[in-house]
């Protein structure tokens, strides 16, 4: 198989070097182009094809939301990786609705970055637990005129399915599904498929977003524990 190619985007060089000097220490992965703002990742995105894009939100010219939006339309075997502060800013929901298949913390272990760069890879999502709180509470505080003016119903859904997009929205993985429904985690990704092909979802991070647009879930029903 050849190495997972990565185009990491961020303002700052240090951050940069640091990624590349992690990511380039694993054989399988293999950083193809830096960018050092939004225009940048969308042009390099558009010359190498990366695999998976390592976005910062916050960069000058165009921010990661617009550079992932963009980047998903053009290229949209390209997964993105939104890279943001512990403390979680609005941009990160857009980023999401935007296309993103997850993100993480920039102080967050190493470990924790090439295991999600390699299951984006393979077109599963990402979500850290340790922000996933902030994110949830996000949602409660979101003004009405940003949730989809007609949110899609739900009655395609099986109970069982309705019962696993419960537990995505709480940030939980597949063998936490699993364990929580008493059900086999070869049945829990059958039924995350299901969801995807019935709302035409890319991944399970977009499955959040839409359990929380539903009302489906709510920050209260959200572990309270984030220092995983």
């Amino acid at each position: 198989m050849p190495p997972i190619s990565v185009l990491l985007a961020d303002d700052q060089p240090m951050i940069r070097t640091g990624f590349r000097l992690i990511l380039e220490a694993e054989g399988d992965i293999e950083v193809v182009a830096e960018a050092s703002d939004g225009r940048e990742a969308v042009a390099e995105t558009g010359r190498t094809a990366p695999d998976v894009v390592l976005m910062d939100i916050r960069m000058p010219h165009m921010d990661g939301v617009e550079a992932t939006e963009l980047i998903i339309r053009s290229n949209p075997s390209s997964r993105v990786i939104m890279l943001t502060t512990f403390d979680l800013d609005a941009h990160v929901v857009d980023a999401l609705r935007a296309g993103a298949s997850g993100f993480l913390v920039k102080d967050g272990p190493a470990d924790s970055l090439v295991e999600a760069i390699r299951t984006v890879a393979t077109g599963d999502a990402v979500l850290a637990p340790r922000v996933t709180r902030r994110l949830l509470d996000r949602f409660a505080n979101m003004p009405s005129d940003t949730s989809p003016a007609v949110p899609p119903r739900l009655d395609a859904l099986t109970a069982r399915e309705l019962d696993v997009l419960r537990a995505l929205a709480r940030g939980l993985s597949n063998a936490e599904i699993a364990r929580e429904l008493s059900i086999g985690e070869t049945t829990v990704k059958t039924h995350v498929a299901h969801i995807l092909d019935k709302f035409r979802l890319r991944d399970r991070v977009q499955a959040v977003v839409l359990a929380y647009d539903c009302g489906l879930a709510t920050p209260s029903s959200t572990p309270t524990n984030d220092s995983r």
